[in-house]
């Protein structure tokens, strides 16, 4: 099981499917603890995977960026993981993270106090594609979402 596991991940790899090839590894090495495949391949699927955050963020895509980097953090720290040999560490790739949702949440306030309502909800659900557990969007597309539902039921010209 664990040499299909690493097979997989390793087709997973060669389409750039980065996260993907990671959960297989992670999952063959759960099977078969340092497999040598995994521990071979690890490193550089994980790189990868950074590095596709770096240019989907460099061309404006901020929810595969933020996607790509959480991805990072979930891995980073798999026992697989020669993290101490990676040119970037844990703290500076969550700094990332924390830069792109304030810049977003900062974007969607800006948005919202305009009356560009709908905006603001897409920029606050972006947030939320690559970090689920954000509360402040959460919330936020909760009191949108209610403001817009009551500007609907308002008389033309109120």
């Amino acid at each position: 099981m664990a040499d299909k596991l690493f097979a997989d991940g390793m087709t997973a790899l060669r389409e750039d499917r980065y996260e993907r090839a990671l959960e297989l590894f992670s999952g063959a090495w759960q099977e078969r603890p340092g497999h040598p495949g995994v521990a071979r391949e690890f490193d550089g699927a994980l790189l990868a995977l950074k590095k596709s955050g770096d240019t989907a963020y460099a061309q404006g895509k901020w929810e595969d960026a933020g996607k790509r980097w959480m991805g990072t953090l979930r891995f980073i720290t798999h026992p697989a993981s020669n993290w101490r040999s990676y040119p970037f560490t844990r703290s500076e790739v969550r700094a990332k993270v924390d830069r792109l949702t304030e810049a977003l949440t900062e974007k969607a306030l800006t948005e919202y106090r305009r009356g560009e309502i709908p905006a603001a909800i897409a920029d606050w659900k972006t947030i939320l594609a690559y970090d689920p557990g954000h509360e402040e969007s959460a919330r936020s597309i909760r009191t949108a979402t209610q403001q817009l539902e009551t500007l609907k039921k308002l008389p033309p010209g109120k």
